[in-house]
C-alpha cells in the first residue's frame, strides 16, 4: 500500500457528513420513493428516482436555507412528484419528511466510528434538523463530541457557513483547523467546500467510482486528500500508517 502522506497524529478531530457517509440515505430514500412510484403508476428506475431527489433536494436547500430539513424534504417530494407529472399529497410529503430516522446506517459505521474514536474526537456536520438527527444518533453507536446542523446554522452544505461553524465548534474543543480531518461521501456537499476552506479531506466513495445517485455533481476543486471505499478501509489505513510511523 502506498503511503497517504497524512500525519495521522496531527488530526485531533474527525468531522463527518452523516447521511450518505455514515447512514445509507439512498436506501432510506428509495424505501419511500419506490412504494410511492408503484402506487402512483410511475415507471422509473432507482437511479432516475435518486437523480430526481438529488436535483430537487439541492434546489430546495438553496432556495430555503433557513427551513428545517423536514420542510426541505416536503418540498423535495413536491418537486419529485411534479417531475413525474404527479401531485404529492400531504401524507406523501410527510412520509419522506419523517423518514430520516428510519434510514439505516452502513454495515461498517458503528465499528468504524468506535475504532476512530480511539484516536480522534468525533463531530457530525450535517444538512439535517436536530429532531431528525435525534433518531439517527443512537444508531451510530458512539457518543459524539460535537454536532453542527443546518437548522442551527441557517444554511445547507455546500454553503461554507456550515464548515465555518464546524471550525468554530472545533475551536471551542481546543482544536485548530489544521487538526481537523473532514470525512464525507459527497464531493458536492462536502469535499469541494471543505477543500476551499483549507480543510484536509477524506472521500468515502460509497459508489465505488460510479457517478450518479442522490448527489449532484461538484463545483470547484473536489479532489480529496485521500479516497477510501468504506469507513473500515479508512480505519485500516490509519492503523497501518500509525503503526508504521510509530515503528519509524
Amino acid at each position: 500500500m502506498m503511503s497517504t502522506g497524512l500525519d495521522w497524529k496531527r488530526f485531533r478531530l474527525m468531522t463527518f457528513d452523516c447521511y450518505g457517509t455514515l447512514v445509507n440515505w439512498e436506501a432510506g430514500i428509495l424505501g419511500v420513493l419506490k412504494p410511492w412510484a408503484g402506487n402512483t403508476g410511475i415507471m422509473a428506475s432507482d437511479e432516475e428516482m435518486l437523480a430526481a431527489f438529488g436535483e430537487a433536494e439541492s434546489a430546495a436547500e438553496y432556495a430555503m436555507p433557513k427551513s428545517v430539513y423536514r420542510d426541505i424534504l416536503r418540498e423535495t417530494m413536491n418537486a419529485i412528484a411534479a417531475k413525474f407529472g404527479k401531485v404529492a399529497s400531504a401524507s406523501e410529503q410527510d412520509a419522506l419528511a419523517t423518514s430520516v430516522g428510519d434510514w439505516p446506517v452502513f454495515a461498517d459505521t458503528v465499528e468504524g466510528l468506535r475504532a476512530l474514536q480511539g484516536w480522534h474526537k468525533l463531530m457530525v456536520v450535517s444538512n439535517v434538523d436536530k429532531a431528525s438527527f435525534s433518531r439517527t444518533a443512537p444508531k451510530l453507536g458512539v457518543q459524539l463530541d460535537g454536532l453542527v446542523t443546518a437548522e442551527e446554522v441557517g444554511a445547507y452544505k455546500p454553503d461554507k457557513k456550515m464548515f465555518e461553524r464546524a471550525m468554530q465548534a472545533a475551536k471551542e474543543l481546543g482544536v485548530k483547523k489544521e487538526e481537523i480531518l473532514h470525512v464525507a461521501q459527497s464531493l458536492f456537499h462536502d469535499i469541494a467546500p471543505a477543500r476551499a476552506l483549507g480543510l484536509t479531506t477524506v472521500w468515502v466513495d460509497r459508489h465505488g467510482g460510479k457517478a450518479g445517485g442522490a448527489t449532484p455533481k461538484p463545483q470547484g476543486d473536489a479532489t480529496p486528500h485521500l479516497r477510501v471505499g468504506s469507513l473500515w478501509e479508512l480505519v485500516e489505513i490509519e492503523r497501518l500508517e500509525r503503526d508504521g510511523q510509530a515503528g519509524g
